[in-house]
């Protein structure tokens, strides 16, 4: 008799042409991403020859229940590391049947600004890294961490090894391999400065791809910590006290950037970033005021600061960067819960498109 085990890791092209597409869309709140399967005659690796689908969305808070039908338009496609073989992952974004954006769909926007002729000769780089925190299920409390108490005080866990230090390692580094065999370019992870919190790197990515690998990276991990029976939490300050948030640092540069002479095109791009501050924190992840405090190698909300290797600045240029005198610069505002669609075209607008 076969079991379950053995069942959900059949080899369907044993038997069969016909493969599973996973559709995978953002939900209602923003963060909630949400996922169901069909079945496909045959293997595709273009989105464009995908079926469009639909689903509920008045389940999802994103429809009202007398008109709840909303589209999906398959957008990007990844290999499934969950099913193998042909099956697929599709990341899609959501219309109403009039071919409307609903107002939670972030990517038709993005896609826009990253297909303008000013913003596609740029080219422009980005390297996301993504923290979280992962939490024992039942009682939302850190992994690693004594059930009602605390860990001994940061230091030691930054990067560290050992039982005692590093919590998770296993989702992690499963996540890690699962993103590669997706086709995700994720660069490296590492063990973060507070226990029990990790953070993955996704990039170098060109464009709208950067918010496609970004979301279904998340969406990976969701799922890997799902079978782990473990809580990942994207929430930027989970612990308050002296522990430190979770952000989503974006790493961002322009062909003229990378070219001789950058230097000086990085400099006046951080100067209209700076003098549109307060729309791109309002744009940064919800519960970022409780993170971005000055402390833990943040910058105050409030205030706007560059500088060189400084990790407590809302932008740091690299030590190489300067002394190359091109490169790249590290946007440190967005928190762990930012929309990548949002803050990687907000970042191209304002340093491409915008004139102050």
């Amino acid at each position: 008799m076969a079991s379950l085990t053995d069942l959900v890791n059949l080899n369907l092209s044993d038997t069969t042409e016909k493969i599973i597409a996973e559709y995978i869309w953002i939900g209602g709140s923003g963060m909630d991403l949400r996922s169901k399967a069909r079945t496909l005659s045959g293997p595709v690796t273009d989105p464009s020859k995908l079926p469009k689908w639909n689903y509920d969305g008045s389940s999802t808070g994103q429809a009202p229940g007398e008109d709840s039908e909303v589209i999906l338009y398959p957008q990007a496609i990844f290999k499934d590391p969950f099913r193998k073989g042909n099956n697929i992952l599709v990341m899609c974004d959501c219309y109403t049947p009039a071919g409307e954006p609903i107002p939670t769909n972030k990517r038709h926007n993005a896609a826009k600004i990253f297909s303008s002729p000013e913003v596609a000769s740029e080219e422009p780089w980005y390297g996301i890294e993504q923290e979280y925190t992962l939490l024992q299920k039942d009682i939302n409390w850190p992994l690693g961490w004594p059930v009602g108490g605390f860990p001994g005080p940061q230091g030691p866990y930054y990067c560290g090894i050992g039982a005692d230090k590093s919590f998770g390692r296993d989702i992690v580094d499963s996540h890690y391999k699962a993103c590669l065999y997706a086709g995700i370019n994720i660069s490296g992870i590492n063990g973060e400065v507070m226990p029990g919190q990790w953070e993955f790197q996704v990039g170098p990515s060109v464009g709208i791809s950067a918010g496609d690998q970004v979301w279904v990276a998340r969406y990976i991990l969701e799922r890997i910590t799902e079978i782990a029976g473990v809580v990942v939490s994207f929430d930027p300050k989970p612990i308050p006290g002296d522990w430190n948030g979770a952000g989503a640092h974006t790493n961002y540069s322009t062909k003229s950037m990378r070219n001789d002479g950058g230097y000086e095109i990085i400099k006046s791009a951080i100067e209209k970033l700076k003098l549109r501050h307060k729309e791109h924190i309002s744009a940064y992840g919800e519960g970022n005021e409780r993170r971005l405090t000055g402390r833990h190698e943040t910058a105050d909300i409030n205030t706007f600061s560059w500088g060189v290797a400084n990790r407590g600045a809302s932008v740091r240029v690299g030590r190489e960067t300067e002394q190359n005198g091109k490169g790249y610069f590290e946007d440190r505002r967005p928190a762990s819960n930012m929309d990548p669609y949002v803050v990687t075209s907000m970042i191209a607008e304002t340093t491409i498109i915008w004139k102050p």
